[in-house]
């Protein structure tokens, strides 16, 4: 869409892209393309060109190549070049090393995509041919070519918050896996144990039950049965007590004592499998344990960076929802538009047109997995306590024409919880 200048918004966008990449990889400046590895690293100094101006292949670690950068500097500045821009691939840790060594020496830093670097070398000489030497010229021509990016900048607080964010990830993933064993083995060996809560593992009663029962005796239920459902109801008043509430769901441990009889199951396999359970109950807890410690700490990043007051301002956007999706964005500020921000999640609309043409529209899909995931969990909250979410998600599930899909529909306010996470922070107000 264009406008009185005949620029469109997009083209001005892309045009100060390039110009602050441009500032980076000037025309003075040689290129330094460095293909990382863990004990071998290929740099080669090249022009804007891509003639290889010199070559070198350093038997080091990523921390030792300050030597390689300082052997690049010479090589550039007997060339004639004002300097040097050096370029990678953002390949594990190794492109932050490299990234500090270059800054240490005011040596400009880009990086280049892995998939870009995939696509050129097939168009490099129509070949699937792959060499470190080749991959370190392909770098450095993309570079040359402004196909590159300013990677993020952080500092200390932003990299606290995104180290903390991959530990909830991990073990959110954990706990995730500790339930789906828990349910497989009742489902085998005592599937009445699971019917007796709506949600058994999301029932701090039922996992109290739980513990006292298949703990109780090795889990022999049938003993536990003659023991009494006074006995079973006390020690399960205790084990929520020791939890830190006050008493219990009673229906709850009445069904459970009533299950304790039920035949359904492998019974010859039920000793083991409820040992095992009691192993991953304790396991489950103390998973529990450390990521609730993980989000208080992120919520304390949060307060750091004073921006727990702006993010919960947003109905039904909690702390610990905004400081997940934070951990995964960095600054906010360092996005120009919060459509930017919508692209790099993967959930801006990919259009499809062509003359007369006009194809299905879908999402993108590029970008940080793990933050299309973060702005998904913060939808269900979202969606049940804001109500101008609630309302746009009614009328996109329920409208005549284009019919969206419930999941449509919450892809829809998982990207508009991203563009008002960011309006909030960039601007400074609630």
């Amino acid at each position: 869409m264009g406008n009185g200048s005949g620029v469109s918004r997009g083209d001005r966008n892309r045009n100060g892209r390039l110009t602050r990449l441009r500032l980076l990889v000037p025309v003075s400046n040689a290129i330094v393309g460095i293909d990382l590895a863990d004990e071998k690293q290929m740099v080669v100094v090249t022009d804007h060109d891509s003639k290889v101006l010199a070559r070198k292949t350093f038997r080091c670690h990523a921390w030792d190549l300050g030597v390689a950068l300082d052997w690049a500097g010479n090589q550039a500045s007997s060339k004639g070049f004002a300097g040097v821009t050096v370029a990678c691939e953002p390949t594990g840790h190794r492109w932050r090393v490299l990234g500090q060594l270059a800054a240490e020496r005011g040596m400009p830093f880009v990086c280049v995509q892995p998939m870009l670097t995939s696509w050129a070398r097939r168009s490099e000489d129509l070949t699937f041919d792959k060499t470190d030497e080749k991959d370190a010229v392909i770098i450095a021509r993309l570079a040359a070519q402004l196909r590159c990016y300013i990677p993020e900048p952080i500092d200390e607080t932003w990299g606290r918050l995104r180290h903390l964010g991959a530990r909830r990830v991990q073990l959110l993933v954990e706990s995730g896996s500790q339930v789906q064993q828990m349910r497989a083995l009742l489902e085998c060996v005592w599937p009445a144990a699971l019917s007796t809560a709506r949600q058994p593992f999301r029932s701090l009663t039922w996992t109290a039950a739980m513990s006292v029962v298949v703990q109780r005796d090795g889990g022999d239920l049938a003993r536990t049965r003659r023991l009494g459902l006074e006995r079973l109801e006390s020690a399960v008043r205790r084990e929520i007590v020791r939890r830190g509430r006050q008493k219990p769901c009673m229906r709850i441990v009445r069904a459970l004592f009533a299950a304790l009889s039920d035949p359904a199951g492998v019974i010859t396999h039920r000793r083991g499998a409820l040992e095992r359970v009691a192993l991953l109950l304790g396991d489950w807890l103390e998973t529990h344990r450390r990521l609730t410690d993980t989000e208080t700490r992120m919520t304390t990043v949060l307060d750091d960076l004073q921006l727990t007051d702006l993010v919960t301002s947003i109905t039904g956007l909690s702390a610990i929802g905004a400081a997940a999706i934070l951990a995964e964005t960095g600054d906010p500020n360092r996005f120009a538009s919060a459509r930017a921000l919508v692209k790099h999640a993967g959930l801006a609309p990919r259009e499809k047109l062509s003359g007369t043409f006009v194809g299905r529209t879908k999402l993108t899909g590029q970008g940080r997995p793990g933050l299309r995931l973060a702005a998904w969990r913060a939808v269900w909250g979202a969606q049940r306590a804001n109500p101008v979410y609630a309302a746009r998600f009614t009328h996109l599930t329920t409208r005549e024409q284009n019919k969206f899909t419930a999941t449509q529909a919450q892809t829809v306010i998982a990207a508009a919880i991203l563009r008002q996470l960011h309006a909030v922070i960039t601007t400074g107000r609630r």
